[in-house]
């Protein structure tokens, strides 16, 4: 009876110790640009995103949705590679991976998505905006022609 006390005790000990060591890290802060040093997903606000962009510091505006979304309406100077393009083209027409993108859609799905693809290939400076629903700011529209 008294070893079964014994390894009682010594397995309520290691469940005390592995509890004690869990590393959840209830920090939710949101990570600002200006704050942040180290690649991993970046979510920011339009407002951000616009102070960004309003800032003079050079910036690739990466537009992810649909051709047929592009024309309809988008941020002027936005670039468009689809989100189901981005493995494909990211290599080709963004070279520079530490240069600061800033990534939309249409609602913000698409946009953490390909966001997080382009961390996954080591761009290490992008930031998503979310969706164009949310753009409180001039867009422009017009076919890929610029009609």
């Amino acid at each position: 009876m008294n070893m079964k006390k014994g390894v009682t005790f010594i397995m309520l000990l290691c469940l005390c110790l592995l509890c004690a060591c869990d590393d959840n890290n209830t920090d939710t802060t949101t990570t600002s640009p200006e704050s942040s040093t180290a690649a991993g997903y970046q979510k920011i606000i339009a407002k951000e995103a616009k102070d960004l962009m309003d800032s003079g510091e050079p910036y690739i505006l990466l537009d992810v949705r649909t051709d047929e979304e592009y024309a309809e309406e988008r941020i002027d100077g936005a670039i468009l590679i689809p989100d189901y393009e981005i493995s494909d083209r990211a290599a080709a027409e963004l070279p520079d991976k530490s240069a600061l993108i800033l990534i939309y859609c249409r609602s913000g799905r698409r946009s953490e998505i390909a966001a997080n693809e382009l961390l996954g290939m080591v761009y290490t400076n992008v930031y998503d905006f979310g969706g164009i629903i949310d753009w409180p700011y001039d867009t422009v529209s017009g076919d890929l022609n610029g009609s």
